[in-house]
């Protein structure tokens, strides 16, 4: 009996999305482009995590306080800056690029693709049906004659403290979304969200505490990062602990301040407190348990992101949901590839699932980037020099000092930051490369070309930076490695 027996026509489609989120709305176009019919489901804000409650408002947080920060960093512009940030004022300018939570836009913009949006939650209820469950209503069900794509996106982890429900802690929704600036704001966690929103509520006007379980900050980069970004947070006033660990809360209440009690022995008290530890799939209750699946597990996907544990290749998953990497811009890359993918085998045209194919999505393993926003900011794509290692690739490591690049002390005087790129030795080209200093995002894209090219290095000699740009670390970059081969 056919999956979409006893489902209208009107309900059916060639594939159905359930999130339309930046991830859930790239695979309608793609889809769409290739000429089927699709339907998103979903249940929050069309946008998703990304558009309301992290990517955009919290650099639209970040940007006015990194402006500041820059422009104290130069003489003759630092006298001009004479107080604190207008918070009401950052707080409005967030409201406009989240547009105050309205989704009508791209709500429009579904619609303008021939997507039709289907509002409620949405679960699987089987091969390619989807139960939508409006929040008024009775339920409807949905039928994909081809494909059913999972874009749900991930939810903030809690740990499991004492205390901690009364605490009524912060995650990064409402480090995003709140208007007013806690006098103490205790930040848990020292991964990206917990640098990012630490530089955004200390430059607000918070006094902000940073508790790191481990060494030092953003623990999957290279170490020189978190050093750098460490050293740039405290010259900002911001209390950087590490090697501590929260072991209870309390709020009596859940009104007033949150005291915290460290495994140390001591406490510390705050007006909020924010945890930044880590993140789960949005798949406890969508229905996995329909399809022989563990609800709320991570999707295990091949190179098309098409989930592997599922007979007859119908079920996708991409975006954070499928755990290959948790940021916006490569679910978004999953997104295009696999909606390229759900219409070619719909339409029975050939895929070109190679490396680096047109239908694979091979940047998820070797060539993912990151930026973290913070004040200073830090970048990586690739593999770090321990990740290189441990693949076994036989891999040199080439430091440079940002401060002696003529550039970087004409953006910042006195400017403080490092880079790394690791070369792969036997194959000739770069597996990975990290900057930390000021403005060092809009480094990124030339090492991403770099990586995911696999351009010889070699060949990157004849790349010639602009002067004086900080770009100019190529340079230094380049005339370490040569170098050191000469050594």
């Amino acid at each position: 009996m056919s999956e979409t027996a006893g489902v209208p026509a009107e309900n059916t489609y060639d594939v159905i999305v359930i999130g339309a989120g930046p991830v859930g709305q790239i695979a309608a176009e793609r889809v769409r482009a290739a000429g089927l019919s699709v339907a998103v489901v979903e249940k929050e804000l069309v946008g998703g995590e990304c558009s309301y409650w992290a990517c955009i408002p919290s650099k639209a947080l970040l940007r006015p306080v990194v402006a500041v920060a820059d422009t104290r960093r130069v003489d003759g512009a630092r006298e001009a800056v004479t107080g604190p940030l207008d918070s009401t004022g950052v707080f409005a300018r967030r409201n406009r690029y989240v547009n105050s939570w309205d989704d009508g836009g791209q709500a429009d913009r579904l619609a303008g693709l021939g997507a039709e949006l289907v509002r409620g939650h949405g679960r699987l209820d089987g091969p390619r049906r989807v139960t939508v469950t409006p929040s008024d209503g009775a339920p409807v069900v949905l039928a994909a004659r081809h494909a059913v794509a999972v874009a749900t996106g991930s939810d903030a982890v809690l740990p499991d403290l004492p205390g901690i429900t009364e605490a009524r802690p912060w995650t990064n929704r409402e480090a995003t979304d709140s208007s007013t600036v806690p006098e103490r704001l205790a930040v848990v966690g020292a991964g990206g969200v917990g640098v990012e929103m630490a530089s955004a509520w200390q430059g607000l006007g918070s006094a902000v505490t940073l508790l790191a379980r481990g060494s030092g900050l953003l623990p999957r980069m290279e170490p020189f990062a978190g050093e750098v970004v460490a050293n740039g947070l405290k010259e900002a006033g911001v209390d950087v602990r590490v090697h501590v660990s929260v072991t209870r809360l309390s709020r009596p209440g859940g009104t007033g301040p949150v005291t915290l009690t460290l495994d140390d022995g001591g406490e510390l008290e705050a007006d909020e407190v924010l945890f930044a530890t880590g993140r789960s799939p949005r798949t406890d209750d969508i229905g996995l348990d329909t399809v022989g699946l563990a609800p709320g597990s991570w999707l295990e996907t091949d190179e098309t992101c098409q989930v592997r544990a599922v007979e007859a290749g119908w079920l996708y998953a991409m975006g954070d949901v499928n755990h290959h990497a948790l940021l916006t811009h490569q679910g978004k890359y999953q997104a295009r590839i696999a909606g390229d993918v759900i219409g070619a085998r719909a339409t029975g045209q050939p895929l070109d699932t190679t490396p680096w194919g047109a239908h694979a999505t091979t940047a998820d393993w070797h060539a993912v980037p990151q930026v973290f926003f913070s004040d200073p900011e830090a970048a990586a794509v690739g593999l770090s020099a321990a990740q290189a290692e441990r693949a076994g690739h036989r891999a040199q490591v080439v430091d440079v000092d940002l401060s002696e690049v003529p550039g970087a002390n004409l953006y910042a005087d006195g400017y403080q930051g490092r880079a790394r790129m690791v070369v792969d030795l036997d194959r000739g080209h770069l597996l990975g490369v990290t900057f930390a200093g000021p403005g060092v995002s809009e480094l990124l894209h030339s090492a991403t070309v770099a990586v995911a090219g696999q351009v010889p290095v070699e060949r990157l000699w004849h790349a010639v930076p602009c002067f004086p740009s900080i770009s100019e670390v190529w340079l230094n970059l380049m005339k370490a490695y040569r170098d050191s081969q000469r050594d």
